[in-house]
């Protein structure tokens, strides 16, 4: 039997699955899964906070969400290698919208280059961003959601943190080390009614990634997927919305692939 094909679907109507939280998600600008997470969460009753380290582009998010929310949501410039930037980030929430229900650190960094030609400074800004970042926002959040007793945080991984891919040894151990603190901080914090997840997306086209990787390279990696495509933006945000839901409450510590390829 042929590998399946499919056309994208449409995104499915909002089910009011977070309705009455209030949700930060850090590096929502652009187009990539940071804003699909954000409006996604907007569409399930959510009251929703950004973040980004590119202002410009956070406000022009912010407004763009305004016109779906109904109202404008915060938009917080963060860059999440300064850690009081993510102290200031996590209280701004916290006092205007009176507490921090769900974290989605979305912030990452990538690039392309051989471990033989990596420079000390590409490797170390790949896992300041990508690994140090997520456990700089984890900890803030976590500090006041253990206090209250209750919250959620869902990491945006990859699949990459399990799978083999040239030009990668830095994004890649910085992925998998963001698998193994989200295992970790769920032990942590598992007592005190607190989950900790994450997602582990194959591959998602959207106009930055296009940017950053060559045409060649993303056509490759959608061939690879059984649909014969990339996932939209939403359907990783999808996923994201589930584990930060009471639908997923026993789900702590795990990773979730968001792929249709298998090793």
């Amino acid at each position: 039997m042929g590998r399946l094909t499919a056309t994208t679907p449409q995104p499915p109507a909002g089910r009011s699955l977070l309705a009455g939280r209030t949700v930060l998600v850090t590096a929502a600008a652009g187009t990539g899964i940071g804003y699909a997470a954000a409006e996604r969460c907007v569409l399930e009753g959510a009251r929703v906070a950004l973040s980004d380290r590119h202002e410009r582009r956070l406000q022009e998010a912010a407004d763009r969400l305004a016109e779906l929310a109904g109202e404008r949501p915060l938009a917080i410039p963060c860059d999440v290698t300064v850690e009081a930037d993510v102290q200031r980030m996590v209280d701004t929430v916290v006092a205007d919208y009176g507490a921090l229900d769900v974290l989605v650190n979305n912030a990452g960094l990538g690039g392309e280059a051989s471990i033989v030609e990596m420079t000390d400074a590409q490797w170390s800004a790949v896992l300041d961003v990508t690994l140090n970042g997520t456990f700089r926002c984890t900890r803030a959040a976590l500090r006041h959601m253990v206090a209250r007793g209750s919250g959620a945080i869902v990491n945006n991984a990859s699949v990459i943190g399990w799978r083999a891919q040239a030009g990668q040894a830095h994004y890649a151990a910085a992925k998998a080390g963001v698998m193994a603190l989200t295992r970790s901080a769920a032990l942590d914090v598992a007592d005190s009614g607190v989950r900790v997840n994450a997602v582990a997306p194959s591959i998602a086209i959207h106009p930055h990634l296009a940017k950053v990787s060559s045409e060649q390279l993303l056509a490759e990696l959608a061939e690879r997927e059984a649909f014969g495509r990339a996932a939209e933006p939403w359907e990783v945000a999808n996923v994201i919305v589930f584990l930060a839901s009471d639908y997923a409450s026993y789900m702590t510590g795990e990773v979730v692939s968001v792929s249709s390829q298998h090793p």
